[in-house]
C-alpha cells in the first residue's frame, strides 16, 4: 500500500518561493494536495503568472531580515511544513576575492535565514502537531568544495543546523530533513556546463525522503555520485576539487 504524502492536507511555506526549486516545491506540494502554499518572495510586485492556479498565498519575504521574518510568522500562523529554500551563489573565491563581502552575504542568506526562519516557525509547527521542516542544502555543504567560494562552508553551517533542530525540537514532534543537492536546471546554475536536473525531479525525490523519515537525503545522481567519491578518498577528491577550481572562471580580484 503506498505511504501517503505528508504534503496531502499540509498548510506550507516555501522561502524564494518565485523560480527554481521553490517554485517546484509550490507546484508539487499542489500536486501532492497541500491545502495552501505560502510563497514567500522578496519582490511580490515583480511577480507574473509564476503561481497561477495554484493553492498559492504570496508572502513578502527576505530570510535575512528579521522583521520580515516576523511578519511572515505572524501572517502565516497555520505553516505546518516549512521549505527554507532561499539561497545565494555569488560565484567568487572565498581567499582571493574580488568582493571580500560575499562570503557574508552567503551566510546571511544560506545560513542565518535558515536559522532566522527554523526559529520563527518553531513555536508555530509546535502548535500544529510538530509539523516538519525540509532544508534544501547543496553537495557543496556535504564536503568543501573550493570552486564555491562562501557558499559551501555555509551551506555546511546550514547541515549542522539541521541535525542541531532536529535533537532542539524532537519533543515537540517537528520532522527536520536535510536535501542534499546536485547540479540542477536553475538560473543559480546557469554556468555550470554538463549534466543538470529538473528541478521537479529534485524536489519530488526529497519529498519522497520526507514521507520515509530520512534525517538527510541525496537527490539526484550527482549527490549520491560525489558523497560516494568523496567517502572513498577524500585526499584524492580535493586534489581534484583544486583542478577543477583552476579550470573555473571565478572573481579573483585581479
Amino acid at each position: 500500500m503506498p505511504r501517503p504524502s505528508k504534503a496531502a492536507g499540509s498548510v506550507a511555506l516555501v522561502t524564494g518561493a518565485n523560480r527554481g526549486i521553490g517554485l517546484a516545491f509550490v507546484r508539487e506540494l499542489a500536486a501532492r494536495g497541500a491545502k495552501k502554499v505560502y510563497a514567500g518572495v522578496r519582490s511580490p510586485d515583480a511577480l507574473a503568472e509564476e503561481f497561477a492556479g495554484l493553492p498559492a498565498e504570496v508572502v513578502p519575504l527576505d530570510v535575512t531580515d528579521q522583521a520580515a521574518v516576523a511578519a511572515a510568522a505572524n501572517a502565516c500562523p497555520d505553516v505546518n511544513l516549512l521549505v527554507n529554500n532561499a539561497g545565494l551563489f555569488t560565484n567568487t573565491r572565498l581567499v582571493r576575492t574580488g568582493d571580500p563581502d560575499a562570503a557574508r552575504r552567503e551566510m546571511e542568506v544560506n545560513y542565518f535565514g535558515v536559522l532566522n526562519m527554523t526559529r520563527a516557525f518553531a513555536p508555530l509547527l509546535g502548535a500544529n502537531d510538530g509539523g516538519y521542516i525540509v532544508n534544501v542544502l547543496s553537495v557543496a555543504g556535504a564536503f568543501p568544495a573550493p570552486f564555491m567560494g562562501g557558499y559551501s562552508p555555509a551551506k555546511a553551517a546550514a547541515l549542522f543546523l539541521s541535525s542541531i533542530t532536529r535533537s532542539e525540537l524532537a519533543d515537540q514532534g517537528t520532522e527536520v530533513i536535510a536535501l542534499i543537492v546536485g547540479s540542477v536546471d536553475t538560473r543559480m546554475a546557469g554556468h555550470v556546463q554538463g549534466r543538470k536536473e529538473d528541478p521537479r525531479d529534485i524536489v519530488r525525490a526529497g519529498l519522497d525522503a520526507l514521507d520515509r523519515g530520512e534525517h538527510v537525503a541525496d537527490t539526484d545522481f550527482m549527490a549520491i555520485d560525489a558523497r560516494a567519491r568523496y567517502a572513498r578518498d577524500p585526499a584524492r577528491y580535493e586534489r581534484g576539487m583544486t583542478k577543477l577550481l583552476k579550470a573555473t572562471v571565478m572573481d579573483t580580484g585581479r
